[in-house]
């Protein structure tokens, strides 16, 4: 039966397949972390929405408190400057047609606009403060321009008091204040006595995105826990258990396979553990077959032995003798010793190479009763020495057909005819039927001799045994007929035993059970 070989560009993994399964693992779940540190661009965007509406608001106020303005009298724009600064929280400035500064809640009194000076924070505002820098990189957040103060003289310096007088517009700016908080600035025309400024440190909005990111952080850093946690613990389920199988299979290729103990990992359920005991039963089998080709090399030489000792004694009695009927007494040894050779050599051949040829076979559908019904003919045909009828028996109603290969079939009850002719009796019968029956045909060969007894049922089917019939002569049989026939039936999925005759009459019934064809 022939087997799909899989080859590694069914599975390709090109740059993976250099890297351990551990940081394979790992690279996998710290790429899901990497999806959850996504928020991190969630939270700039939600800061630049906060950004947006709050510079909105600034220019809605600046309008309003202009309108205020306008509507009092200039010697009362002081006080209303003081009393607005403190109601909205921010400094209000007041410039003139020239852009000189006319009043400034701050000068005033009101100290609602503070920047704080980055080097007297404590350590933990400078640390958030270079968190904030590395996330701003990270998530490539734009950079504000730095505030810095203008000379009260020169107003127009401010980008927004100028758009303001020039456009009658309500412009509105984001800087940067030292400490990296936002400030907003805001202007709006004042008509004929010129322009107003408004400046707000919204730290409220840094404040909200530090806490957003620092929440976000400890889930983050709570996940990149368990997730290595996780990773490692996986790793070490399916990566420890690999190695160990992996040097056991280097053991056994290098040869210790007698001293090598796959672990069977029984207590495990999953792949691996089917791994394991896969590779345990393939190491027993291997080591199996190894004593088996052991035990087939010892024998082969101990029944080599046989005929060559016999030929050699053969050919070394020629040299010294001149009687010619002895010579051709020793001739006709060695002759039979050389056709016991050939014989032994061919069926020793096509024992060694049957299980690898039947590995590739590719298996067809034979129909057995045909199949038998021509061999049995040609026994027939042939000639049946001593006077034996074989006879054939058969359901011709029924579909006699399996899978398999047909050449090897026919060798296998090709061998047990010519076994069951060969230990039958003069003028004996041997019946071979074939049936069906449990999704199976079975095929049964009945011969009349000696029979075989129920302690020795297995070992007719070993290599080397040999039981010669009464009145053979020495060799004709080189022992390897019945392994060779149930090696073939294995091949199939099938099974070969003998037992007794069903009506208890002298003789051996050999049983051959083959898979039959699949239900439609």
């Amino acid at each position: 039966m022939a087997f799909p070989t899989t080859d590694e560009s069914e599975f390709p993994l090109r740059w993976s397949g250099r890297l351990s399964l551990t940081p394979r693992i790992l690279f996998v779940n710290i790429f899901a972390l990497a999806l959850l540190a996504g928020g991190f661009f969630y939270l700039d965007s939600y800061r630049l929405r906060l950004l947006d509406s709050r510079m909105e608001q600034a220019s809605r106020e600046a309008r309003l408190v202009a309108q205020a303005l306008m509507a009092t009298r200039l010697s009362d724009e002081e006080a209303l400057v003081t009393r607005l600064a403190r109601q909205t929280g921010t400094r209000i400035r007041t410039f003139a047609a020239d852009g000189v500064e006319r009043s400034d809640s701050r000068s005033l009194g009101v100290r609602n606009f503070l920047l704080r000076d980055p080097d007297k924070d404590r350590w933990q505002t400078e640390a958030a403060r270079v968190l904030d820098a590395g996330i701003d990189t990270v998530v490539g957040a734009a950079r504000a321009p730095l505030y810095r103060e203008r000379p009260r003289a020169r107003g127009f310096d401010w980008p927004d008091v100028r758009a303001a007088y020039q456009h009658h517009t309500a412009p509105s700016t984001l800087w940067r204040a030292p400490d990296r908080t936002p400030v907003i600035t805001a202007a709006a025309p004042l008509g004929s006595r010129g322009t107003l400024l408004t400046t707000v440190n919204a730290r409220d909005i840094t404040s909200v995105v530090r806490v957003e990111r620092f929440r976000l952080g400890v889930v983050l850093a709570i996940v990149s826990l368990v997730s290595v946690l996780l990773s490692l613990f996986l790793a070490r389920t399916i990566v420890r258990p690999l190695r160990l199988l992996a040097r056991a299979a280097v053991r056994v290729r290098l040869g210790r396979a007698r001293e090598v103990v796959v672990p069977r990992l029984p207590s495990r359920r999953d792949e691996i553990g089917m791994l394991a005991r896969a590779l345990s039963d393939m190491s027993l089998a291997l080591r199996a077959r190894i004593d088996a080709t052991e035990a087939f090399a010892a024998d082969l030489a101990h029944e080599l032995k046989n005929p060559l000792a016999s030929l050699r004694s053969a050919v070394e009695g020629l040299g010294n003798v001149r009687d010619p009927d002895l010579q051709g007494r020793l001739l006709a040894i060695v002759r039979d010793d050389v056709l016991r050779l050939d014989r032994l050599i061919s069926d020793i051949s096509e024992a060694s190479r049957l299980d690898a040829q039947l590995s590739r076979a590719k298996f067809e559908p034979v129909d057995l009763g045909a199949m038998l019904a021509a061999m049995v003919a040609g026994w027939h045909a042939r000639g049946i020495e001593r006077g034996v009828e074989l006879r054939f028996d058969r359901d011709a109603d029924v579909a006699l057909t399996v899978q398999g290969e047909g050449v090897r079939l026919e060798r296998v009850f090709e061998n047990l005819i010519e076994n069951a002719i060969s230990f039958s009796p003069d003028r004996g019968i041997v019946t071979v039927a074939v049936t069906t029956g449990d999704a199976a045909v079975v095929v049964c060969v009945e011969d009349q001799g000696p029979g075989v007894p129920a302690e020795a049922s297995e070992t007719v089917f070993r290599r080397f045994h040999s039981v010669r019939p009464e009145g053979e002569g020495f060799g004709r049989h080189s022992g390897l007929g019945l392994a060779i026939a149930r090696t073939i039936v294995e091949g199939h999925l099938g099974t070969i035993h003998v037992e007794s005759r069903e009506d208890q009459a002298s003789g051996a019934r050999f049983v051959v059970r083959l898979p039959g064809p699949p239900a439609p």
